[in-house]
């Protein structure tokens, strides 16, 4: 019988912190159609007590849809039926069901006929009235079942103003020195800092943040370009939640090939990289580099070894990552990406088989 002495929240904290680990930690994000095929088959389990998952991801702190007619802001535009709006008032149309999240954005304030004025009046959510109570009683109900509690915060600066302003208009901006740069900037890294801190302070023991800022096979501006713009925003954001919480470990998110941007992102105080695309980046040529000073979240292809890939391929893929980040762990080991519908289910099943084996097998 396998003896464990830690709980899985003190586990995940570990190897995160590149203390060493008892069991492998792992993750499974799914798409929505991949989400139903699970019921299917299971219809009285979760996702995350089948694939035993260290954490648990709270709520997000605003409404689901947007407040009030979201359509209204678009009335302009010949809308499809299957269009939504989101808590920031963008727009989403969409084309197959079974990809939700391949969709059309629809930015409020693109173009250049929009002032400064109407960006600093814009309308941003507030968090759903009592949020603050709840988190914390789920941070409570976590750490009672010895899991750890993870808040996400996504789209954190760069995605969340590009997706209101456009990201063609944002571009230009940020390129001319445009004070509507600056003020949507702001205007959500401020907003980013408030929501932050709620989670800091709710005591979350992970802080997911993220942008999206690379590309296949380069990154989606020149790295000055961020460093000026960007950077310390973001450190702002992650100087608020260390205020608040020393001990919360901050997550960063983005994918495509981010490479350039590592380095700052230690810097200023990222904890965990997500995903370290495998299609984009080097895995074992990143973790030589930074994995004494930086932890992982993902490394398995979502592009080609999940969906392409047969199960044996998926399996050496853990070995191979196990054995790269060593006995002192610093890996979650996850697709790189939401699964999508055309994945095989038996590849989902090599990865948690797999895990399982080593955990027998290792400790």
């Amino acid at each position: 019988m396998e003896i464990c002495k830690m709980t899985r929240r003190e586990n995940l904290l570990r190897t995160l912190r590149r203390e060493g680990y008892e069991k492998i930690p792992c993750d499974m994000p799914l798409t929505s159609t991949k989400r139903k095929e699970f019921r299917k088959k299971f219809p009285l389990r979760t996702i995350s007590s089948y694939y035993d998952f260290s954490h648990r991801i709270s709520a997000c702190l605003y409404r689901a849809g947007y407040k009030g007619n979201g359509r209204q802001l678009f009335a302009h535009l010949d809308l499809p039926d299957r269009f939504d709006v989101d808590p920031f008032g963008v727009g989403m149309s969409y084309g197959s069901k079974e990809a939700y999240h391949m969709c059309h954005f629809h930015s409020p304030l693109e173009g250049e006929h929009t002032t400064l004025e109407q960006i600093q009046d814009y309308k941003l959510p507030t968090p759903i009235p009592g949020m603050e109570k709840m988190l914390k009683l789920f941070v409570k109900y976590c750490h009672s079942k010895g899991l750890a509690a993870m808040g996400y915060l996504d789209q954190t600066i760069w995605e969340r103003s590009w997706l209101i302003r456009g990201m063609n208009d944002l571009m230009m901006d940020m390129m001319m020195d445009d004070d509507r740069a600056t003020c949507i900037l702001d205007r959500i890294t401020n907003h980013s800092c408030e929501s932050g801190a709620i989670l800091a302070r709710t005591g979350h023991d992970i802080i997911a943040l993220g942008d999206d800022v690379g590309m296949q096979s380069t990154v989606m501006m020149n790295p000055e370009l961020w460093r000026k713009w960007l950077k310390p925003r973001l450190t702002k954001v992650i100087r608020t939640i260390r205020e608040e919480n020393e001990e919360a470990l901050v997550f960063y998110h983005s994918c495509g090939f981010i490479e350039p941007f590592i380095p700052d992102l230690i810097e200023i105080g990222v904890d965990i990289l997500n995903p370290v695309q495998p299609e984009c980046m080097d895995f074992r040529e990143i973790h030589r580099q930074y994995g004494d000073k930086i932890s992982f979240w993902g490394g398995i292809g979502a592009q080609t070894t999940f969906p392409f890939g047969s199960t044996d391929d998926v399996r050496a893929r853990v070995r191979e990552l196990i054995e790269i980040c060593g006995e002192k762990g610093g890996i979650v080991i996850s697709p790189a990406h939401e699964l999508s519908p055309e994945v095989p289910w038996e590849n989902q099943e090599a990865m948690l088989d797999e895990i399982r084996i080593l955990n027998k097998t290792q400790h």
